[in-house]
């Protein structure tokens, strides 16, 4: 994963970029999801969710809920729960069911300890404000109440990294291009404990790694095209660096039979304070 510069942070929290481009409809976000089609072992992660939930009834609030992947699931599988979503883009809840909300997670439409337990999946990053937001979960959650957080490592998808600085220091004429945008790096596995840790205790880390392995290079051109909101941070012309990357990947397919991604994601568990 790159380290992002403090303009791309900014973007990569910009409310305006990630309701009205990033997550106006599921376009991107399912391109991102996708390229996990191909990956060894596969983790089903609205069953491990689920697993988490075990203990839990009552009311149940995925922030950031986006394309429902984890609402669709827990509404099939658990029933007697009362899942709310809620996401700062009306548009990526269109095709939701109720009861769906657009909401700011820095300012949940919930009174004080009314939750039983939060979803916080791959957004915590997109937040302005992550100590403020991570209060205000706690905020809700009754105590003792579980919240289930997921992002990325640090070391996630390097190769696609490698193959974006390479594809635009290609056209830029450099031996090194600039780094693509990275939207994990705000709240990465690494950095994500010691922000729960103010107001969180039991917090545990459960590492998903595993090996995308591509013969087509269809998915790392969905995936590197996915981040389009963020192309005017990219310092190189977006789209012919997507299109020179996927060149790049076809020539190592031919040469090496496959293109191989390391991915590392992870969930954490952890309870509010009593």
């Amino acid at each position: 994963m790159t380290s992002n510069t403090t303009r791309q942070d900014a973007a990569v929290a910009d409310k305006a970029i990630l309701a009205g481009h990033a997550y106006s409809d599921e376009r991107h976000l399912a391109a991102r999801q996708s390229i996990y089609r191909w990956q060894h072992p596969r983790y089903d992660l609205p069953s491990i969710v689920t697993e988490e939930l075990a203990d839990i009834t009552g009311t149940i609030a995925d922030i950031g809920c986006g394309n429902g992947k984890f609402l669709d699931y827990l509404r099939t599988h658990r029933p007697d729960l009362n899942v709310v979503g809620l996401d700062l883009s009306a548009g990526i809840l269109t095709r939701l069911p109720a009861p769906v909300l657009v909401a700011d997670a820095q300012n949940l439409p919930f009174a004080d300890h009314s939750v039983d337990a939060v979803l916080a999946m791959h957004m915590l990053y997109h937040v302005t404000d992550i100590p403020a937001t991570i209060a205000e979960i706690a905020r809700v959650l009754r105590p003792g109440g579980l919240l289930i957080a997921s992002t990325n490592s640090d070391t996630d998808k390097h190769e696609l990294d490698r193959l974006w600085s390479t594809a635009a220091g290609h056209i830029l004429g450099l031996p090194e291009g600039p780094a693509r945008v990275s939207l994990s790096s705000r709240f990465s596995l690494e950095k994500a404990p010691g922000y729960l840790a103010g107001s969180f205790t039991d917090i545990r880390t459960r590492h998903l790694p595993g090996t995308i392995t591509l013969t087509d290079t269809a998915p790392i051109t969905a995936h590197l095209a996915s981040y389009e909101a963020w192309a005017h941070l990219s310092g190189v012309p977006f789209h012919q660096t997507v299109h020179h990357a996927t060149d790049l990947a076809t020539t190592v397919i031919e040469t090496e039979g496959a293109f191989t991604i390391t991915c590392h994601g992870g969930i954490l568990t952890c309870r509010a304070r009593t």
